[in-house]
């Protein structure tokens, strides 16, 4: 389901968009999926699915919002994502990429009604992306310095309600809207089935779209001491409008009107959390995404050629840049120590296998790492709760032998990504 937009209301999301997403720095985690949002979660591993003490718990499951201590809370998140990526190839070699800390954040609120027995909650979280931008040699009839840069976000604005049905057992929902923005800019060979199939282009492209959001979740007091979550996010489908430029060499250039179907992945995610003793508390969430239906392929259409020379192409020309992304399984363990006064210490681990076969890597989408530690420590002023998260993102290096890519642009390249988050979040409680 997509949802049309005027020319205002886009320009206004977009402008949004781009205060949350990253222009100049890839975001990516699970994918292109952050392994935690916020100080707290993040702090301590992502873990989020059997806590109900931050406003993230909307994006992550609505189930926990009727279970916030006090009435409700306000919070403000403020992250700072810097990145470590590089690629080389036989025509490059080892070139880092024009990364620069960005600033992003999320906004979330939850109220209790009904003695406590219902709340309901609205949150703007920017949940994922991707961005490079290298300058690299182009290949063969592209040959010379030539701007490899991608950008893709995706910002979920959500509506929630959580319902205690029990005194042990509350569930929840979001129904929402998903923000989705992309754009691409580099040498490309064209990949689709058609007779023009390898026609070597200069291509830029933009656009932006709608969908609906949704999840489920609940959980669960199994004893005083334990809690079980559940959450399911829906896979949402958005078609994007926008425009795309052209050059074929010894054609010339031509704009196109263009329409990009993407998705963004369903996930299920099961978690426990558990108070060892008055102090400590530990926590271990399982999350499976489902990339191999979500990113199997960007699939676009363009049409309305401003050139007659390009009339040749059809007044619709298909275009597919192959994915074929592999389905994770992440596990998140995580843990937090209260040190008296209102202080609390966190640290946890994220462990995905990457979900990019080497075939279908390539420098616009780095989203490669393994691995992710991270630490955190919180403190209260009255009602006030201050919480400093950081994690670091690694993994290996990766080789293509063979590219998917017809053109062989990418056969033969070294990408190589890390990151480091800073987090701060600001929360009011009543």
């Amino acid at each position: 389901m997509s949802v049309r937009l005027n020319l205002r209301w886009r320009t206004t999301l977009v402008a949004s968009l781009a205060m949350l997403i990253s222009v100049s720095s890839s975001l990516y985690g699970d994918g292109i999926l952050r392994d935690g949002i916020g100080a707290i979660s993040t702090g301590r591993g992502g873990t989020n699915l059997g806590f109900a003490d931050n406003g993230n718990v909307i994006l992550d499951n609505p189930g926990a919002l009727v279970n916030v201590d006090g009435s409700g809370l306000v919070e403000l998140d403020l992250d700072l994502f810097i990145t470590d990526l590089s690629y080389s190839d036989p025509d490059n070699a080892t070139t880092s990429a024009s990364n620069s800390p960005f600033p992003m954040g999320q906004l979330s609120v939850i109220r209790k009604l009904d003695e406590g027995n219902i709340a309901v909650g609205f949150g703007v979280f920017s949940h994922a992306g991707f961005s490079t931008h290298y300058t690299l040699n182009g290949p063969g009839p592209l040959a010379g310095p030539q701007n490899y840069k991608s950008v893709g976000g995706l910002m979920r604005i959500l509506p929630s309600l959580s319902i205690a049905l029990t005194p042990r057992l509350s569930i929840g929902t979001t129904l929402g809207m998903a923000v989705s923005h992309t754009e691409l800019e580099g040498p490309y060979f064209t990949q689709a089935a058609t007779p023009f199939r390898g026609t070597p282009t200069l291509l830029d492209l933009q656009a932006t779209g709608t969908g609906l959001s949704w999840s489920l979740g609940a959980q669960y007091l199994l004893s005083q001491s334990t809690t079980l979550g559940m959450a399911f996010q829906a896979e949402t489908h958005i078609t994007a409008d926008g425009s795309a430029n052209l050059v074929i060499p010894g054609l010339g250039s031509s704009g196109f009107d263009m329409e990009l179907e993407t998705q963004w992945p369903s996930t299920l995610g099961v978690g426990v959390t558990h108070q060892a003793n008055p102090c400590t508390t530990v926590a271990a969430d399982v999350i499976w995404t489902r990339w191999s239906g979500a990113k199997s392929s960007y699939n676009m259409q363009l049409s309305d050629p401003s050139n007659p020379a390009f009339a040749f192409l059809g007044p619709s020309f298909p275009e597919v840049f192959p994915l074929n992304w592999r389905d994770s399984v992440a596990l998140r363990l995580g843990a937090e120590r209260s040190l008296g006064m209102g202080r609390v210490a966190r640290a946890g681990y994220v462990y995905h296998h990457n979900v990019i076969p080497n075939e279908t890597l390539t420098p616009f989408i780095q989203a490669t790492v393994e691995h992710s530690l991270s630490f955190g420590y919180g403190w209260k002023v009255r009602d006030f709760g201050i919480d400093l998260g950081y994690q670091v993102m690694l993994g290996d290096d990766q080789t293509v032998g063979s590219s998917n890519f017809v053109g062989g642009d990418f056969d033969g390249s070294t990408s190589s990504a890390s990151a480091h988050w800073f987090l701060a979040s600001l929360t009011r409680r009543f």
